[in-house]
């Protein structure tokens, strides 16, 4: 055998090892992969609680996808076979994701699955709670909006936890080290709210969607919305006219809109304020937490929540 064909004989069994060692790999992976959780989560922060809960021992499919309107979305047939094939389903529930139950859960084979609505046992607001007259009842009777306060999201990602462990007890021990962590990220933020925003000397906000009344419920301010509970609802001129009167009463020159949305209402409000009280009038973010944005995750988005409500509130230490 001359030099040229040792030469070819040898990247032969160069290639054929390399071929070898991806098939390999790639089997490892897949085994790995299907010996995971398969975890499915209808929307951001649910998939965000349960990603940090639990590690690299699951996968977790978000259905909707980040930053898009929930209360409406419909799934498609890709869905509802990566929920045929979860072990773990987890929802919001109080009437937010009422599809999840309507279109998914009716048709789908239960048996085996660890199932999670996980505001299920919690204290809800009802709608006119925290809201204006204005605003229209909201399906369900209760404020969906429970993932915006951390007091009341610990408590969610709490029922996610319970439910990993109970489809996995084997790795208990490893989810709880890490909701152990979760629930102390939960609870420094609950306590930077309560303690930073007890120097408030205003009592009110006003934002472009009533989303917010389990902040304000918890963190002691009201929230007066141009709509109420429902995103898609079209408020009337006699409502800009309210809020502004509310606004010009009690000096507050700051009106707060989620950057998901539009802010023509907020503009709108703050053009009108400008007109009549010569004041310069601020539009700042408070986030839905719907998806990552600006770089955020879930709990940046709560930090710079509480910043931009320690300034329409102003809450100075």
């Amino acid at each position: 055998m001359n030099t040229r064909q040792q030469i070819f004989v040898i990247a032969i069994i160069i290639i054929i090892l390399i071929a070898a060692s991806a098939t390999v790999f790639h089997a490892f992976q897949n085994n790995t992969e299907e010996n995971k959780l398969k975890v499915v989560a209808s929307f951001y922060p649910l998939a965000f609680f349960t990603q940090e809960i639990g590690g690299e021992k699951v996968t977790v499919k978000q259905l909707i996808p980040d930053n898009t309107e929930v209360h409406n979305w419909q799934p498609s047939s890709a869905d509802l076979l990566a929920v045929e094939d979860a072990d773990v389903i987890i929802y919001n529930g109080a009437s937010l994701d009422h599809w999840f139950e309507d279109d998914i859960l009716q048709v789908i084979d239960s048996s085996g699955k660890v199932i999670v609505e996980t505001t299920e046992g919690l204290q809800l607001l009802e709608t006119g709670q925290e809201t204006d007259e204005h605003e229209h009842e909201h399906e369900g009777n209760y404020d969906p909006h429970t993932w915006l306060s951390p007091f009341i999201a610990k408590q969610q990602a709490k029922n996610i936890y319970q439910a990993i462990v109970r489809k996995d007890p084997n790795n208990e021990g490893y989810y709880n080290e890490r909701w152990q962590t979760l629930k102390a990220r939960f609870e420094e933020l609950d306590n930077d709210y309560l303690t930073e925003l007890s120097f408030k000397s205003k009592d009110e906000v006003f934002v472009s969607h009533s989303a917010f009344g389990y902040l304000a419920d918890r963190y002691g301010f009201e929230q007066h919305g141009v709509i109420g509970i429902s995103a898609d609802e079209q408020p009337s001129t006699q409502v800009y006219t309210n809020i502004v009167e509310m606004m010009l009463e009690h000096e507050i020159y700051v009106v707060y809109v989620d950057p998901v949305y539009a802010d023509e209402y907020a503009q709108t409000l703050k053009n009108e304020l400008q007109r009549l009280s010569g004041q310069n009038v601020q539009i700042l973010e408070l986030y839905l937490m719907l998806g990552k944005m600006n770089s955020l995750d879930y709990f940046g988005q709560q930090e710079k929540n509480l910043e931009n409500l320690k300034i329409g509130l102003k809450a100075q230490l």
